[in-house]
């Protein structure tokens, strides 16, 4: 299970996906303004466990800030194992990602994580102008230059960019959201399509939800009977508020148990 708690830190945070797969049904495009899902300030704690066993935390935050006199949205998350999980096998991770306000393009993305003693300490700088990206590996001391999709993402702006540009309002079941991705050097296409709408039980009560799943490629983490599912809150704010990833034996779940700062009310079903 080492290999799935791991991988679900990265899944979570943006429901990436880790190739191109084409599906069925429309896509759905992204606009060219952003809707104002979140503000400065915005802060989330989700909990990942495998039934009652708590095996892992993630936190993720943005902050106003400015980069080469540009205003962007420092984003910053933290995943760790806890628990029975941490004696078996400690996770500490580290990412940032630096992001334009206006476009919501990343400019500066930085990694720095220790698996189990597998670590990696990377920068990546994007220049969209140019569509270039240099990738500076800290602990290899090496530094090469890749090229980059149109209006790609790195692994915490997609999260953002997701909630921030695109219109659900009356997106239909079927159709797919597709995105561009550039991840450890490599360019990916994203892809998340729409299940319908559930209202679940949350820790915070009943919400309303866009029931959503990441295409993700199998035999890395999932096999080809296994799925994961993502539950957004059906509002404003667009909360990714529970995740459930179905595996051979049994399942892990992510929820949303902290949040503060939001842009716009969490909206709560009353029995």
């Amino acid at each position: 299970m080492k290999l799935n708690i791991t991988r679900l830190l990265l899944v979570f945070l943006c429901c990436f996906g880790w190739n191109s797969i084409h599906g069925q049904g429309r896509d759905l495009k992204p606009q060219s303004e952003a809707q104002n899902a979140f503000k400065d300030g915005e802060w989330f704690e989700f909990r990942i466990h495998y039934g009652v066993f708590n095996a892992s935390r993630i936190s993720l935050g943005i902050t106003a800030d400015t980069l080469d006199q540009v205003p962007v949205f420092h984003a910053k998350g933290y995943g760790r194992t806890t628990g029975l999980a941490r004696l078996f096998f400690k996770v500490e991770d580290h990412y940032q990602s630096y992001f334009g306000q206006e476009d919501g393009l990343p400019r500066w993305f930085l990694r720095d994580i220790d698996e189990g003693g597998y670590t990696k300490d990377l920068e990546i700088f994007f220049n969209h102008n140019t569509g270039k990206a240099v990738v500076k590996d800290k602990k290899k001391k090496a530094t090469s230059e890749h090229p980059i999709n149109e209006n790609v993402q790195d692994l915490i702006s997609a999260f953002y960019y997701l909630r921030n540009f695109y219109d659900t309002s009356n997106i239909k079941t079927g159709e797919a959201i597709e995105l561009n991705m550039f991840f450890d050097q490599e360019n990916y296409l994203f892809k998340l399509r729409f299940l319908g709408r559930e209202t679940i039980d949350t820790a915070f009560g009943k919400v309303r939800c866009l029931k959503l799943r990441p295409l993700v490629q199998s035999g890395r983490v999932f096999s080809e009977q296994e799925s994961v599912t993502l539950w957004v809150s059906d509002d404003a704010n667009k909360i990714p508020v529970k995740m459930r990833a179905d595996l051979r034996v049994g399942s892990i779940d992510c929820d949303l148990e902290n949040f503060k700062n939001l842009q716009h009310p969490f909206e709560i079903v009353l029995n």
